[in-house]
């Protein structure tokens, strides 16, 4: 059985479609989910599906050697970013394969400080007319990392932040969990 451990930093809902989508699942299950925001609605959803959370300080993730030694005493093998927002530290990247879904075709629109509506608020104000989503492996850089897959969604010049954001969330729920199955299943390495 292949574990993950999910990251994430706020309302959880990608957590809990990744939760749901392994619920039952033979061969992956959703091991933990940790955050940084010890009041992210993103544990909540975790606990109400069963599923052991983790909270850590600033201190605990960059100071110390607590997260990767509670990692490697669950036996992780994947750990998932689904709208965890600090940069992963080396010690991390070097030990476990993580991945991450950013909210826009990566290279466009990623970096330090894109996330979330940010970034669906500069589509609309480029006037792009496709976005989408890419997965990718992470690194000890933002964004940066080896893409694994990207999908495009058709965008109107209508479209606001929000309707961008609906077509794109849309995308995460479709494609997330199943890229997360190839990963670990090695059909995706």
């Amino acid at each position: 059985m292949k574990k993950i451990a999910i990251f994430a930093s706020g309302s959880g809902t990608n957590v809990q479609n990744i939760i749901e989508y392994f619920q039952g699942k033979r061969h992956v299950t959703v091991d933990s989910v940790w955050s940084n925001n010890e009041n992210a609605y993103a544990l909540i959803r975790a606990e109400k599906l069963g599923i052991e959370t983790f909270t850590f300080s600033r201190d605990d993730f960059y100071g110390s050697v607590e997260v990767l030694e509670e990692l490697s005493e669950r036996k992780i093998d994947l750990i998932v970013l689904a709208g965890f927002l600090w940069l992963v530290p080396k010690y991390l990247t070097e030990e476990f394969p993580i991945i991450n879904i950013h909210p826009a075709l990566l290279p466009k629109y990623g970096g330090k400080g894109m996330y979330g509506r940010k970034v669906h608020e500069a589509v609309v104000q480029n006037k792009e007319k496709i976005s989408g989503i890419t997965i990718h492996y992470v690194n000890e850089r933002y964004d940066e990392g080896n893409v694994i897959f990207q999908t495009i969604c058709e965008l109107e010049a209508s479209d606001t932040a929000e309707d961008v954001a609906q077509k794109v969330q849309s995308l995460e729920y479709e494609h997330f969990p199943r890229i997360i199955e190839e990963v670990l299943l090695g059909d995706n390495e």
